[in-house]
């Protein structure tokens, strides 16, 4: 039977929000040379200066790689940034047939059909007879990437995205905001509320209404 679960993400790279805040700093005062004026608390100030005057290059020397679970039409919007590296779940080459993903098809929980409706039960149904015609065409023969062709958006994938400060900055404005997909708002608004409390400063200026279940699963 179809395997329902919660979007979730993790982050990989260590979140130490005093040696970003440094690092960043470091590389911004080689551009005028004001090394000596590094002192205690000063990287929080020139951090926030930088992002103040529009000088947000000198967030692009510090990379963050983020795991997410997500549906294939949230990692679809997310794709569209070009200033990211992404390694993501294969269905051409994953076989959901085979033993190592329990024979199943995982989906992902919709944030925007109530559960215990007429629709989220008519989505359900949906997906259920979806893992079964898949299933079905495995048993024909059918090779990954050709039964892959029944897969719908709500199909479970792994997300891993890698950006500097400055790209990740530009997602999560476009993706936390209202016109977003709501599946890509629930996942971003979570990834922001997660660097907006270990970082300092750099994303202090994005999002307004974080309120989100999720967690991170790391």
């Amino acid at each position: 039977m179809v395997r329902v679960i919660e979007p979730s993400y993790e982050i990989w790279t260590p979140l130490d929000g005093d040696y970003i805040l440094r690092f960043i700093e470091k590389c911004a005062r080689n551009c005028y040379k004001s090394e000596g004026a590094i002192t205690e608390g000063s990287a929080a100030k020139m951090v926030k200066k930088l992002i103040e005057l529009g000088h947000t290059a000198m967030l692009e020397h510090y990379n963050i790689t983020v795991k997410i679970t997500c549906d294939l039409g949230c990692y679809k919007d997310l794709t569209r940034h070009r200033h990211v590296s992404f390694a993501i779940e294969s269905t051409r080459y994953c076989n959901y047939f085979k033993d190592k993903f329990g024979s199943e098809i995982t989906v992902i929980k919709p944030c925007h059909i109530q559960e215990g409706t007429e629709m989220y039960k008519t989505w359900y149904d949906g997906m259920c007879d979806m893992e079964k015609q898949y299933m079905k065409m495995c048993e024909l023969g059918a090779k990954a990437d050709q039964a892959r062709m029944l897969l719908p958006h709500s199909v479970k994938a792994d997300v891993v995205m890698t950006a500097n400060l400055r790209e990740w900055r530009h997602v999560l404005t476009l993706r936390t905001a209202a016109a977003a997909h709501p599946t890509v708002q629930q996942i971003m608004k979570a990834v922001l509320k997660d660097f907006k409390q270990h970082i300092p400063v750099v994303f202090d200026d994005i999002g307004e209404d974080l309120n989100t279940p999720l967690q991170n699963v790391s």
